[in-house]
C-alpha cells in the first residue's frame, strides 16, 4: 500500500493529480536533493511506473526539475552563469550579465610582498602587492574564492575602493589608468580543500574550476588572479569558425 493517496474515478488522470502533488511538495521545499525514484514514488502512491513516468516527463518538460538517463530526478538549480573565453572577462560583469545580484564579501584587502607571485608576473621578488581576496556571491549565494595581486606602484589608488559591490576592472581602469587587454589563463577541475568548500557552499561531492590567469596591459604584467569557482554554477564557452578555427592547449601533469 502506498503512503499517499489519489482520487480515482473523478475524471482527472492520475498522472497530472501526481505531478499537482509532486510539485507541491517541490515547492514546499521537500526534495532537496532529489525525488524519490521511480519504483519509490509508485509504491508510495499506489499507481504504475507509467504514472510516475509521465508526471516527472512534466516536470522536466517546464524545467521544474532535471534528469538524465538511468539518474533520478533533482530539482532544477539556476542555470550555470556563462563566461566565454575568447575575451578578458569580468566575473562581476559574467554574473549581472546572467540577471543575478553580485556581491562580494572582501577578506583580505592589503599591501604584501610574495615573492612566488612576483615571480610569476616576471617583476622582482620583494615588489609590494596589493592583495585582494574576496567572496563572490550571486544572489546572495557563494560563486567563487577570488583572489588577486597587482603591483602596488599601479594599483595603489584602488585601496580606497570598497570592493564589496563592485568590479576591479572597471575601478583598475577609472582609478589607475589600466585597461586589461590581454593575457594567459590555465582552467582544471579540482576538489576544493575542507576550507575552501565551507566557503563555497558544497559539499566533497563538488568539483570546481580553478582558474589562474597572468593580465596583462601592453604586454606588461598587472595582474595575477587564482578564482576557485563551483562548477555547478559556472561554465566556460568558446567560440569558432572554419575560418578562423580555435586553439586549445592542454597540458599533462
Amino acid at each position: 500500500m502506498g503512503g499517499r493517496t489519489l482520487v480515482r474515478g473523478d475524471g482527472t488522470p492520475l498522472w497530472q493529480q501526481l505531478l499537482a502533488d509532486l510539485r507541491r511538495r517541490l515547492d514546499e521545499g521537500e526534495f532537496d536533493a532529489a525525488l524519490p525514484g521511480e519504483f519509490a514514488l509508485a509504491a508510495e502512491y499506489s499507481v504504475s511506473r507509467y504514472t510516475v513516468r509521465e508526471a516527472l516527463r512534466r516536470m522536466r518538460e517546464d524545467g521544474a526539475v532535471v534528469a538524465s538517463r538511468g539518474r533520478v530526478a533533482r530539482p532544477a538549480g539556476p542555470d550555470p552563469i556563462e563566461q566565454p573565453l575568447d575575451e578578458p572577462y569580468s566575473l562581476y560583469v559574467a554574473v549581472e550579465a546572467a540577471g543575478r545580484t553580485q556581491r562580494s564579501v572582501v577578506r583580505t584587502f592589503e599591501v604584501r610582498a610574495d615573492g612566488v607571485i612576483a615571480a610569476r608576473m616576471g617583476l622582482e621578488e620583494s615588489t609590494p602587492l596589493v592583495h585582494l581576496e574576496r567572496l563572490r556571491l550571486a544572489d546572495a549565494e557563494p560563486l567563487a574564492v577570488d583572489r588577486v595581486w597587482l603591483p602596488e606602484e599601479l594599483a595603489a589608488p584602488l585601496l580606497e575602493v570598497d570592493f564589496s559591490d563592485t568590479g576591479l576592472y572597471p575601478e583598475y581602469r577609472r582609478r589607475c589608468g589600466i585597461r586589461v587587454d590581454g593575457g594567459n589563463e590555465n582552467i582544471r577541475a579540482v576538489i576544493p580543500g575542507r576550507g575552501e568548500r565551507e566557503l563555497l557552499g558544497i559539499d566533497d561531492g563538488v568539483a570546481a574550476l580553478s582558474i589562474e590567469r597572468l593580465g596583462l596591459a601592453g604586454g606588461r604584467p598587472v595582474e595575477w588572479r587564482h578564482t576557485l569557482v563551483r562548477g555547478d554554477r559556472f561554465s566556460v564557452t568558446a567560440r569558432f569558425s572554419a575560418q578562423a578555427g580555435y586553439r586549445v592547449e592542454l597540458s599533462g601533469p
